[in-house]
C-alpha cells in the first residue's frame, strides 16, 4: 500500500492541453482536410489502404501504437492495492462500465440505428454502424480519465486504482464482450481478427507501457513525467492523422449523406447522459464521497475511443460504417465531458446533502 500510494502521488498532476480542449475542432479539420485530399488524391489512399498483414493495417498500426502507448504509461499496476479503500465506487464504476454501457449502447444502436433513424441511413451499413457503437462502448475509457478527474477534483487515488483495474479488465473482456454483443446483434463475429486487435492494440501496448514506464521511473519522478508530456502531442497528432486517414476512404459515403454523423451521434449522447447520471445517483445512493462520485461518473461516461478506432479499422475496414461510428465518438468526446464535469461540479451541494454517512 505503501508503494502504491507513493506512486500516486507522484504522478503528474494532469492538465488539459490545448491539443486536448480544442480536440473537437482539430477533429472537423480532420474531416475536411481527409474527405478533400480522398477525392483529389484517391489512388494514394487506396494504395495505403492495401498495407496489410493479417488484416491488419500497418500504417495505422503503427499510429495507434503511438497514440495508445503514450496513454497507457500513466497507468500504475500497483495502484490495484488501494482498490478496497473505495469499493464501493470501484463497484459502482465496474458495474457500469462492463454490466450496462455495452449492453445499453447495443439497446440504443438497435432502437435508433436499426429502426427510428433507418430511413435515413444506407442500408447495407445498418449492421456496421451499430458495430461501431458497440466497440466504443466496450472499450472504457484510460489516459483522459485523469483530465476529467482534474477537473471535478476527483481523488487521485480512486482514479489512478479504478483506470489500472478497467485496464486489467479489459485485457480479458474486451473481446468476448465484443463478441457477445455482436453475435446479439446478428452481426458476425471475424475471431481471428478481433483476437489479433485484442493482442495489437491492448496487450502488446500493456506490455511495452508497462517496462518503458519501469525503466522511465529508474531515472527518477522528474524525468518521467518530462518524457510523459513530450509525448501527449505525439499522441494527439497520430490520432488526428489516423482521422485524416479514414476520412479520406469515408469521404464519398459522407458527402453522399452529410446527416449521418449527426445521427450516429445521437445513441452516444444519450448513453453518455444515461451512463454518467446512473453511475452518479449510485453513488450518492451508496454515500460514497464526492471527490469519488465526480471521476466515477465521467469514467463510467467516456470511452477509450483509440482502442475503439483501431479495433473498428482492423475488423471492418477504413470505409466502413463501423469506423466511422467509432470516429463519431471522438468527435463529441471533449465537449459533452466537459458538460458533464460541469454538471459534477455545479451539483456538489445536492450530492451532499442527500448523501449517506459513508465517505469511503
Amino acid at each position: 500500500m505503501a508503494s502504491s500510494t507513493l506512486t500516486a502521488s507522484s504522478q503528474p498532476q494532469p492538465a488539459m492541453s490545448f491539443f486536448e480542449r480544442y480536440l473537437t475542432v482539430w477533429v472537423g479539420l480532420c474531416i475536411v482536410v481527409g474527405i478533400a485530399v480522398g477525392q483529389l488524391l484517391p489512388g494514394v489512399f487506396q494504395a495505403v489502404g492495401r498495407l496489410e498483414v493479417a488484416k491488419v493495417n500497418v500504417p495505422v498500426g503503427v499510429l495507434i501504437w503511438v497514440m495508445i502507448i503514450p496513454m497507457l504509461l500513466k497507468i500504475d499496476f500497483g495502484a490495484l492495492g488501494q482498490v478496497t479503500s473505495h469499493w464501493r465506487g470501484i463497484g459502482v464504476t465496474l458495474f457500469v462500465n462492463w454490466a450496462v454501457k455495452p449492453f445499453s449502447m447495443a439497446l440504443l444502436g438497435w432502437i435508433f440505428i436499426r429502426h427510428v433513424f433507418a430511413p435515413f441511413l444506407p442500408a447495407d451499413q445498418l449492421d456496421s454502424y451499430v458495430a461501431g457503437l458497440i466497440l466504443l462502448a466496450a472499450a472504457p475509457c484510460t489516459a483522459m480519465v485523469f483530465v476529467w478527474s482534474q477537473l471535478c477534483k476527483g481523488d487521485p487515488y480512486f482514479t489512478l486504482s479504478q483506470v489500472a483495474l478497467n485496464d486489467a479488465i479489459m485485457v480479458v473482456a474486451f473481446a468476448p464482450v465484443v463478441a457477445l454483443l455482436l453475435g446479439l446483434s446478428s452481426i458476425a463475429v471475424p475471431w481471428d481478427t478481433l483476437l489479433v486487435s485484442v493482442g495489437l492494440y491492448i496487450v502488446v501496448p500493456v506490455i511495452i507501457a508497462q517496462v518503458w514506464r519501469k525503466t522511465l521511473l529508474r531515472r527518477g519522478a522528474g524525468h518521467f513525467q518530462a518524457v510523459v508530456a513530450k509525448l501527449g502531442p505525439l499522441s494527439i497528432a497520430a490520432l488526428l492523422l489516423t482521422l485524416v486517414l479514414l476520412f479520406a476512404f469515408q469521404g464519398e459515403a459522407i458527402l453522399e449523406q452529410p446527416l449521418v454523423i449527426a445521427l450516429l451521434a445521437v445513441p452516444i449522447l444519450i448513453q453518455v447522459v444515461l451512463n454518467a447520471g446512473l453511475a452518479y445517483w449510485l453513488n450518492r445512493r451508496m454515500g460514497v464521497a464526492h471527490c469519488v462520485a465526480g471521476p466515477s461518473a465521467l469514467i463510467g461516461a467516456s470511452n477509450f475511443f483509440e482502442l475503439a478506432v483501431a479495433t473498428a479499422i482492423s475488423l471492418f475496414g477504413f470505409q466502413s460504417g463501423a469506423a466511422l461510428a467509432t470516429v463519431v465518438g471522438v468527435l463529441i468526446e471533449v465537449p459533452v465531458m466537459l458538460a458533464v464535469v460541469g454538471v459534477v461540479n455545479r451539483s456538489v451541494g445536492w450530492y451532499e446533502r442527500g448523501q449517506g454517512k459513508s465517505t469511503s
